[in-house]
């Protein structure tokens, strides 16, 4: 397993690069202005790709260097232009309707990567992984699933929404990369394609609720009950 057999100084840059993804992830969970989340978001898919090549590099796996590109190219900079292009179109340049204040949020987050920090250390230790990067890779990939969790259910924009819906699966991308990272080039492909699907998905949807509803809010959605 490459966790076990890695050099100090890659280890502190798996480790580097993850906790810098997180925190862009808290970036996301405490900020209302949806600029700022496709900023963020960009900045961490960009983050992942180069932890991809990093992998790759240390771990002689060359396939993981076009995932990198892929991943650059496709998260980093198709996807935030795609979404940029809605909010310019839709003139919704922040989240108006949610549960939470972000500061309360990223107070949950907190809590949410402390949860995830013990599993990960439970389950590393019952491996026997207990010193290893694997740790917090586990713990980052839980941590990112959570925040995109509770982005889903405390905030009703739909962009917000697709946003939370890329964090979550950047969390498991992450996590891949560092703990399975032999994983066959063509399922992580096929994952990376599976985001544009999400993104015409919703942009369908958001203009269903802005033609029916006059708003991109997902609370709308409830006139469809009954």
């Amino acid at each position: 397993m490459l966790v076990t057999h890695l050099s100090p100084l890659a280890a502190s840059i798996f480790s580097l690069m993850a906790i810098v993804s997180l925190l862009l992830s808290f970036v996301m969970l405490g900020s209302t202005w949806l600029n700022n989340y496709l900023y963020a978001f960009a900045a961490e898919s960009w983050v992942i790709a180069i932890l991809s090549a990093t992998v790759g590099f240390y771990g002689g796996y060359p396939e993981l260097y076009l995932i990198a590109i892929l991943t650059a190219l496709f998260r980093g900079l198709f996807l935030p232009y795609l979404l940029w292009r809605i909010v310019k179109r839709l003139n919704v340049t922040r989240e108006t309707h949610r549960i939470l204040k972000p500061s309360s949020s990223l107070v949950v987050g907190a809590f949410s990567v402390i949860f995830c920090l013990t599993v990960g250390y439970r389950v590393g230790q019952s491996l026997g992984l207990a010193a290893t990067v694997a740790v917090l890779a586990l713990t980052v990939m839980l941590s990112m699933k959570l925040i995109g969790f509770l982005m889903l259910s405390v905030r009703h924009e739909a962009l917000s929404q697709i946003l939370a819906l890329l964090v979550l699966e950047n969390g498991i991308f992450l996590g891949a990369q560092i703990l399975v990272p032999g994983m066959p080039v063509l399922i992580e492909i096929v994952i990376l394609f599976d985001l544009l699907i999400v993104v015409a998905c919703f942009g369908v949807l958001i203009r269903y609720l802005l033609a029916h509803a006059g708003t991109t809010s997902s609370l709308e959605l409830k006139r469809l009950v009954g």
